[in-house]
């Protein structure tokens, strides 16, 4: 089962950032090339009741297999990156972290009115970093379609409030 393997390989790296915080560390899955193109084909698995037309995937390690999973998908990648790192014309979203504040943003162009964009990142914690996400499509006209996580940590209720935007939520391992 891919749950299974996830949690066997994820790192937990205590007091990052910050004391207190236990970090869900995926680099360790990165080693294991077998293993990403199951967690993609898994991804893909669970997306096959909703329509996709973009996946938008956050900075950084949402890069990782957000890519891969739209290649995957045969659709458009759009990365949603930190202020300051996106060449062209950007609309932005302040929003709270666990452990700080931060604003994303996303080319102005990104997509077009209408399109039905899958959100992916990593991990999915109380969700702040993928609300910012959710209203920064809004902003441009998309449709937030659902989520794609490697990880959840439902114990911080991130899902819940992912509802405003889409019930499709979907994680490989839960924690």
């Amino acid at each position: 089962m891919i749950e299974t393997k996830i949690k066997q390989i994820v790192r937990d790296v205590n007091d990052f950032p910050k004391p207190g915080i236990v970090f869900k560390d995926i680099t360790p899955i990165l080693k294991d090339a077998v293993l990403c193109n199951a967690i993609v084909a898994a991804l893909a698995d669970q997306l096959s009741e909703i329509k996709v037309d973009v996946v938008a995937g956050i900075e950084s390690r949402g890069f990782l297999f957000g890519l891969s999973l739209a290649n995957y998908l045969g659709v458009p990648f759009v990365p949603m990156r930190k202020a300051g790192k996106l060449p062209y014309k950007t609309v932005q979203h302040s929003y709270d972290l666990e452990y700080g504040s931060a604003t994303l943003e996303i080319h102005e162009d990104a997509f077009l009115p209408g399109q039905n964009v899958l959100i992916h990142d990593d991990l999915l914690a109380t969700g702040g970093t993928v609300i910012a996400a959710s209203r920064l499509i809004e902003k441009l006209g998309a449709v937030v379609a659902g989520y794609s996580f490697i990880i959840a940590l439902d114990f911080l209720n991130g899902r819940d409030r992912l509802l405003e935007f889409s019930p499709n939520n979907y994680a490989l391992a839960s924690y």
